[in-house]
């Protein structure tokens, strides 16, 4: 080697050096891995990043874009040099570091030395070196298995999300388990979900580890074996089938594609709205290799609740629903009451057993009715609300089913933009403009929305200001609607204001709100503060105190 290349592989050395120091200085190794059994090391992973001048060690399995991370100077190696003088040279030196390090808890039962080069040739990503620590691997199968014998198949306490983040990933590991046990990991997988259900947030977080794990598997695992992968930062992974990819027995029992339709389950019934693309795109890669089963499910469903939950029929109404696709489809035979009741019955009682909570609903009705509020979507969802708040009867059954139906974060699938509403939207708006009974829904929806993503709630309270006014049972509605609004409502309530005792009334439940919140309420009504206090400048008392009150809630220092 040249002195230049001399001094490059004295930057990798020095980096590698760095990397392991830090590591075996660290004073929390042993009380990392004795929070759970399901860890028998910490790292299985570095990455070198060679750039003369700004070389790296990461333990992260997670890079982000090469761009702008720009070389000090030129690399001194081509590709060829480096695959076969200077790969082996650190391979030995990270290795002997391993030899010292291999019962140290510090490392993994498998570890994966992989670097990124830049050389003259462009950049060049290899392994440089691979090691699995036999004594280690067989030491973390029997813990899983006794894990999964004692604390699940036995067990009936809940478990900690920690060791359901090692467990998934270790069963769906091919290192440790070249082929799956499919029904039993599915099988483990459901066992954690029953142990946990009356725990929400720890359920959640247990789900998130499993998809998680499956997901991985799905993309880096299974899918590869039949499809051409082309990843991207920024856009879903496109897929181009190998030929000859299609699988024989492909609907007989405990085949790993099984797993690859559980995962799309759990990501259609438990991932946000954004995710559930990916599991609708593993179902159709099933289909495409031959899947009988994922055919059916995207043609009827996930196969997750019985024919009776997903298709009713009578002399009023036939209902299906479809939850890969996140799908109600109603039809109503008679344009009665009794027909949306059921309607209205069916959709509730699948929310209330995991159906996807962002959906959308189509309709086949003759009646075309719409909600008084200008702007919202001309969707059917929209419509068979419209059509059932017609019914003056069913406004009881309409509450209950939007207070299930509304859920921060999602959104009903046939709109969009900024028409989008969260689900139970337009069941409120109806509710809300109907009757005072109703008020309190309103206060509780306007809790849970994304004013940062949804809009369509400003043309509500618009109307509800002008339908209701501002009286006592109004004013706690309007209030929480104003504090979700956007900087373009304007309210057109001042020539009620004029009325001192309505302004009073105003003023009592702004003086108890923050600073923020009272300025946010106020400007839809008055504007800039500054014209505000221009009018309070004018006016005459009681009115001239009433408007200095809402100025100095809105500015309490």
């Amino acid at each position: 080697m040249n002195e230049l290349q001399i001094e490059a592989l004295e930057e990798m050395k020095t980096a590698i050096h760095k990397w392991f120091e830090e590591q075996e200085n660290r004073k929390d190794v042993e009380d990392a891995v004795k929070r759970t059994t399901l860890q028998i090391g910490i790292f299985r992973y570095i990455m070198l990043d060679y750039r003369p001048g700004r070389t790296t060690v990461d333990s992260s399995t997670f890079r982000g874009s090469d761009a702008g991370r720009r070389s000090m100077k030129a690399s001194p190696f081509t590709q060829e040099q480096v695959l076969h003088e200077v790969q082996p040279l650190l391979a030995e030196m990270v290795q002997e570091k391993l030899d010292k390090l291999g019962t140290s808890p510090l490392i993994d039962y498998r570890f994966t030395f992989q670097g990124t080069f830049a050389t003259t040739d462009g950049l060049v990503k290899i392994t440089v070196l691979e090691t699995v620590y036999e004594e280690k691997r067989q030491q973390l199968l029997e813990r899983i298995q006794s894990y999964m014998e004692k604390k699940l198949e036995k067990g009936s306490y809940p478990t900690k999300p920690l060791e359901t983040f090692f467990l998934a990933r270790h069963l769906l590991d091919p290192h440790l388990f070249p082929e799956p046990e499919v029904a039993r990991t599915i099988a483990v997988f459901d066992r954690i979900q029953e142990l946990n259900k009356e725990r929400v947030e720890a359920l959640a977080e247990h789900r998130r580890d499993i998809i998680h794990a499956l997901t991985r598997w799905a993309e880096n695992v299974f899918l590869p074996r039949y499809y051409h992968v082309i990843r991207s930062e920024y856009r879903s992974n496109e897929y181009e089938i190998k030929p000859d990819a299609a699988l024989e027995n492909m609907d007989e029992p405990n085949q790993p594609v099984d797993l690859l339709l559980y995962s799309a389950v759990m990501i259609i019934r438990y991932e946000p709205n954004y995710s559930k693309s990916k599991g609708q795109t593993f179902l159709e890669l099933a289909k495409q290799l031959g899947s009988g089963k994922a055919a059916r499910m995207l043609k009827e469903g996930s196969e997750s609740f019985s024919k009776e939950d997903v298709h009713i029929r009578d002399e009023w109404v036939e209902c299906r629903a479809n939850d890969v696709f996140s799908l109600f489809t109603v039809v109503i035979r008679k344009e009665e009451a009794a027909a949306y009741e059921r309607a209205i019955t069916f959709v509730l009682s699948l929310l209330r057993k995991g159906f996807p909570r962002s959906y959308k609903i189509k309709l086949k009705s003759s009646v075309r009715e719409a909600l008084p509020i200008k702007g919202l979507a001309k969707s059917d969802t929209h419509r068979f609300f419209a059509n059932a708040l017609a019914y003056p009867e069913l406004h009881t059954l309409l509450e209950e089913y939007a207070r299930e139906a509304m859920v921060e974060f999602e959104w009903y699938e046939d709109t969009e933009d900024e028409k989008s509403v969260m689900p139970g939207s337009y069941a409120v708006f109806g509710l809300g403009l109907s009757d005072e009974r109703y008020f309190p829904l309103v206060e509780a929806y306007m809790a849970l929305v994304d004013d940062e993503h949804q809009l369509m709630h400003d043309k509500f309270t618009a109307v509800f200001a002008e339908t209701h006014g501002v009286t006592e049972r109004s004013t706690p509605p309007l209030i929480a609607c104003l504090l979700r609004s956007h900087d373009s409502l304007k309210l057109k309530i001042l020539p009620e204001l004029e009325n001192d005792d309505k302004l009073l009334l105003l003023v009592k439940h702004i003086e108890a709100l923050s600073e923020d919140e009272a300025e946010r309420v106020l400007y839809p009504i008055w504007g800039e503060t500054e014209k505000l206090a221009a009018l309070a400048r004018k006016a005459q008392e009681p009115r001239k105190e009433l408007l200095l009150r809402l100025l100095k809630a809105a500015d309490k220092e």
